[in-house]
């Protein structure tokens, strides 16, 4: 942990989480709910799955946290939608009273709430197990006064029930060796990665390299279907050059992959990175041993076909993602995506500019399928996968 975050407070957590509170108002306490509902039970989950398969789920501890984390920022959530201070409640969660001193704990750190010295485990205790029953009660205690989403006029009674929450989240925290500073910083890096406060674009991957090395900065694709002794297949051309091979669906049903190439040159585009199209392109990093094999061979590009792939199965399900606006895709999916690439150079790109590279490659593919011909431009300086109609 850095020294920058080594004394966190409550109220400055409260404040970085309320900018990413996507949804805002009085009509919105039922949907605060359903999230402190939903992620209570997402942390039981992780307890009865390491139960379940000890030996072989790998992600606990840290799945832990990032719960643990999610539960504190609905948390606040709710306290801010009722009008309470999440210091005023934190303070009181630690009084023996169940009491504070209301707008007298500004300085409270979230490092204050919990012991200096705490052990860590790798497994559910019988006493981490106690604290998130009690935990999950204490969730539906408050469930029941909210009534669908009514608010200040039960307001002292929400500011009790939210005390005794904290005050499990607090034990459910020391009894599994998580730090509530620790899951309070990565649910912001979390959020922050899915919906910054500003979108800064990163570097292309091969930065630096020869001219010859690198991914298009500029580039323009003619794609378009033609009928070969009675089977169509997609060709692409760049500048009177043919790229890659003739293209078909490859499925016993016809779903339009044959136009996937699309979703290659958007990683171009936006994230500046494609082992396939460096491949198709002639363009490994040769001068470097180390990344022509690790990152532009043969396993960097299956993982993007298969992330690519994966997607697709995803997209079809949802009308491959027509409508669907900037901050619109789940988070899940896009972390899905993270873990794909986990440890290649994509695994570096926020997911906020994953989102971008899989929405502009969706909309060219969608007009694809409408025209069944486009002309492509890579404006990798813009950040954009442009589209046009291809003359005939």
């Amino acid at each position: 942990m850095s020294d920058d975050f080594a004394s966190l407070t409550v109220d400055q957590y409260a404040r970085e989480a309320a900018r990413t509170d996507q949804r805002k108002g009085p009509g919105t306490i039922g949907f605060t709910m359903l999230g402190l509902f939903g992620e209570t039970g997402s942390l039981l989950a992780e307890a009865k799955k390491k139960q379940r398969d000890a030996t072989s789920y790998l992600g606990y501890a840290p799945a832990v946290t990032e719960e643990i984390g999610d539960v504190l920022w609905y948390l606040a959530a709710i306290a801010r939608r009722h009008r309470l201070v999440l210091s005023d409640i934190a303070a009181a969660a630690q009084s023996p009273h169940g009491s504070s001193v209301a707008g007298s704990n500004e300085a409270l750190t979230l490092h204050a709430l919990q012991p200096e010295h705490m052990p860590q485990s790798r497994e559910p205790t019988p006493a981490f197990e106690h604290s998130l029953l009690a935990l999950a009660g204490k969730v539906g205690l408050l469930a029941s006064q909210v009534e669908g989403g009514s608010s200040t006029r039960h307001r002292s009674e929400i500011a009790i029930s939210l005390v005794a929450i904290m005050r499990c989240l607090i034990n459910a925290a020391n009894d599994s060796g998580v730090t509530l500073e620790g899951a309070a910083l990565k649910n912001l890096q979390k959020i922050f990665d899915r919906w910054p406060r500003e979108r800064i674009y990163p570097p292309p991957s091969d930065e630096g390299m020869d001219a010859e090395e690198q991914l298009p900065r500029k580039m323009q694709i003619d794609v378009y279907e033609r009928t070969v002794r009675g089977q169509v297949y997609v060709f692409q051309r760049s500048r009177g050059v043919y790229v890659g091979d003739r293209l078909t669906d490859n499925a016993n049903e016809p779903d339009d992959y044959r136009f996937h190439d699309v979703f290659h040159y958007a990683y171009v585009a936006v994230l500046g990175w494609s082992p396939v199209i460096r491949a198709l392109l002639r363009l490994k990093r040769k001068s470097d041993p180390k990344l022509d094999d690790a990152e532009d061979g043969a396993r960097a590009i299956l993982i993007e076909e298969g992330v690519t792939s994966w997607l697709f199965g995803q997209a079809q399900q949802l009308n491959f993602f027509d409508g669907v606006k900037r901050g619109g895709l789940p988070l899940d999916m896009l972390k899905h995506v993270r873990q794909f690439v986990s440890g290649y150079e994509a695994d570096r790109c926020p997911l906020w500019l994953w989102e971008e590279a899989i929405l502009q490659g969706y909309e060219a593919f969608r007009f694809l399928q409408k025209n069944r011909r486009a002309r492509i431009g890579i404006d990798f300086a813009q950040r954009r996968l442009r589209i046009k109609e291809l003359p005939l």
